[in-house]
């Protein structure tokens, strides 16, 4: 089946413009562009690869503002967020355009044996990037800017409804000096998609998805014995074990939850509240949510919301929100959608019985879904109870309370008083049906990298 590529601005269902799909004779011709300039790009010293990716992040400074309208269009994230996730995309790269250079330096080894043996840390080959929506730069400079700069060559294949900001990016990497091939962007079919991860010539597959895309890709590249990353959905758990300010710590909680219009791996998708400040916690929540209304992405305002990525993506939500209903939960305030766009208001739920459907569902839009506890331990049993592990976090203000319980919440990132660490030096990944793998920070720079040993015998 082709995918149809397309800019539809999910304010009004709208479509702008759409792109072809590639032919397979462009596949073709870009898989083999990319294995022909991986010779040249590996041989060349890492610090000018570096320096390359340093203007790289210039340059999404510099258009910090034009790539931001871009995604507000396309997939109706607030202007200010937009704008706020190129700049942190230019951090990503940044980063390992100063610190690549020496996290890929040759490591020199202890041993038993007269001679000299050294790890080189060496890049792979052409790679597949199969990106999602949610954070069309971000997503993108995780995965490119440690291989670029390692040396490997990529080809990404973004979302169908990132069209415009896929281009943009490729553009922007022509433009700081990435030479032809290294980086390519393609509009590629899902058959496409099975081509490229089976052809010799490539070395490896990033992905960051649903589990069902997760699940199809990784059956691919392990079928053709390829090394593949995985970074797959979420169910975070959110642990508020006691507050002296309820109304502070629900605002708190909301304020990260809403934040992209709740389209995040790793929102707190699962609220788990104390039951003495339980109530007041849910009280300020539907405060908070109630008085929001439509807004414009390209003009946000504290008191309006702005629509999920597609229409596709508001009914797949109202329609997991029935479910919970059905099931026994309560919906407090919103969770509606109106005949065509994609606008779907922020809700608060309350009540979905554990172990159901929904209470294992991933709700990937702005639904804080909040549950009550009476203990320490069952408030981790709950958390823990989870297909998912991706990230979660414990909160207290009581000395060392937090700091303890968080580290036994099982996932791939674990926070004490703080919702997340997300900055470009720290690694992100889960465990369980959240992936496997790791972006960002110095395991980044490991995942597709041929760690050489080369020994010299003495």
């Amino acid at each position: 089946m082709n995918l149809t590529y397309r800019v539809q601005n999910p304010v009004n269902n709208e479509v702008i413009e759409t792109f072809e799909t590639a032919t397979d004779k462009a596949i073709e011709a870009t898989i083999a562009a990319a294995h022909e300039a991986f010779g040249n790009w590996r041989d060349r010293d890492i610090s000018e690869r570096a320096r390359i990716m340093s203007k790289a992040a210039d340059l999404f400074r510099e258009k910090k503002e034009e790539l931001g309208e871009i995604i507000a269009l396309e997939m109706g994230k607030p202007l200010d967020e937009s704008i706020g996730e190129v700049e942190f995309s230019a951090e990503i790269i940044d980063y390992y355009a100063t610190h690549g250079p020496e996290l890929a330096r040759d490591e020199e080894l202890n041993h038993a044996s007269p001679g000299k043996a050294v790890i080189r840390k060496r890049p792979l080959g052409p790679l597949l990037g199969i990106m999602p929506w949610n954070y069309p730069y971000y997503q993108v400079a995780r995965f490119a800017g440690p291989n670029l700069v390692l040396g490997n060559t990529i080809i990404l294949k973004h979302a169908e409804i990132c069209p415009r900001s896929s281009a943009a990016i490729a553009a922007l990497f022509a433009e700081a000096g990435v030479p032809k091939g290294v980086y390519a962007n393609v509009y590629a079919s899902h058959d496409q998609v099975s081509t490229i991860i089976a052809d010799r010539r490539i070395q490896g597959v990033s992905l960051t998805g649903s589990e069902r895309a997760g699940a199809a890709v990784a059956a691919q590249a392990g079928k053709h014995l390829k090394k593949c990353v995985l970074e797959l959905g979420g169910n975070d758990p959110y642990v508020v074990l006691d507050s002296t300010d309820v109304a502070q710590a629900a605002k708190d909680a909301w304020a990260v939850r809403i934040e992209n219009t709740g389209q995040a791996c790793n929102s707190n998708k699962r609220i788990i509240v104390m039951e003495d400040i339980y109530d007041q916690f849910v009280d300020e929540l539907v405060k908070l949510a109630a008085p929001l209304k439509r807004g414009n992405p390209m003009e946000p305002s504290s008191d309006t919301y702005s629509p999920l990525s597609s229409r596709a993506a508001a009914e797949r939500l109202y329609e997991q929100v029935s479910k919970a209903k059905e099931a026994g939960a309560t919906v407090h305030v919103g969770g509606e959608i109106d005949d065509s766009t994609a606008y779907f208001s922020p809700a608060v739920i309350t009540g979905i019985p554990r172990g159901s459907e929904s209470y294992y569902e991933e709700f990937f839009g702005p639904t804080a879904v909040v549950y009550k506890v009476s203990s320490e331990q069952e408030a981790i049993e709950l958390a823990n109870d989870n297909l998912f592990g991706l990230g979660g976090s414990v909160h207290s203000e009581q000395e060392g309370r937090a700091e303890r319980l968080a580290l036994l919440i099982e996932s791939g990132m674990t926070h004490a008083n703080a919702a997340s660490a997300e900055t470009a030096d720290l690694p992100f990944g889960g465990i369980k049906r959240s992936g496997y793998g790791r972006e960002l920070g110095h395991l980044a720079m490991e995942e597709f990298c041929n760690k050489q040993l080369y020994y010299v015998a003495g």
